[in-house]
């Protein structure tokens, strides 16, 4: 039976201003599965982002519980944090945080020395990665300025998962990219799941989010859908397009 990676009870994000109170999440009950692709959609400002932050420690949360493959992150501190999700997650954003002044491989090797010491094991994995998502060996010197927006966020992948991290957390990385780069992007997050990677994405892209196998919708801070639409295959696609669209038209999207 497939276990429970991420589950949160109660939980809720308040923002203030000004002396206003805007409640973003409210009271959400979640359960993710080890292994899946779960796709968070809903209008703008629906709370789709700060849900992600909260559930992978890069906010905390107001109230409410937040486990992570186990582990109760809500009661860390921000220096346990910061260890917590470099051991158990990855993160790509749709800004590219590449550092300027650091070749490829070395991008993703100063993210990976920080939990592996065994530089030569690493360095070796690194380029094993880099060639799976189509950046070979004559890139690997390039500098960040010298990639398209599609090579850069494929660095950011490897990146992302050079640790062999429990969870990958996306939000919006095919939001910068033209739709060749964005596919390509799209078939490594595929790719990696199908190994089994547990990966958690917002998205407002619908061909995006028919990479997911489970669509959870939020409105106004609230989990008001969850459609179940089973791993992705091309052969199928027209059937899932119709199957996800029904179900986005329902939610009023």
């Amino acid at each position: 039976m497939t276990k429970p990676i991420i589950k949160t009870e109660k939980l809720c994000k308040t923002f203030s201003s000004g002396g206003n109170q805007q409640h973003v999440l409210k009271n959400l009950d979640i359960c993710l599965l080890e292994g899946d692709f779960t796709v968070i959609m809903g209008s703008s400002g629906s709370g789709k982002s700060t849900l992600l932050y909260a559930i992978s420690g890069m906010d905390k949360p107001t109230l409410g519980e937040i486990d992570i493959t186990g582990h109760k992150i809500r009661k860390l501190t921000n220096d346990q944090l910061a260890v917590f999700r470099r051991t158990h997650c990855g993160f790509v954003f749709q800004q590219i945080y590449l550092l300027d002044n650091m070749s490829v491989l070395d991008n993703v090797l100063v993210s990976g020395l920080l939990v592996n010491k065994n530089k030569h094991e690493l360095v070796q994995k690194a380029k094993d990665l880099l060639q799976q998502v189509g950046i070979d060996e004559n890139s690997w010197s390039k500098f960040p300025a010298q990639l398209s927006g599609g090579e850069a966020q494929r660095v950011g992948i490897v990146r992302a998962i050079i640790n062999s991290p429990k969870i990958v957390f996306a939000d919006e990385p095919t939001g910068a990219l033209n739709s060749k780069a964005s596919e390509s992007v799209l078939d490594i997050f595929t790719h990696v799941n199908h190994l089994g990677q547990s990966i958690v994405m917002v998205t407002h892209d619908m061909k995006t989010a028919l990479r997911g196998n489970r669509i959870l919708y939020l409105r106004d801070g609230v989990i008001c859908g969850d459609l179940q639409l089973g791993v992705f295959s091309e052969e199928e696609n027209m059937e899932r397009h119709e199957k996800l669209g029904a179900f986005l038209a329902e939610m009023g999207w």
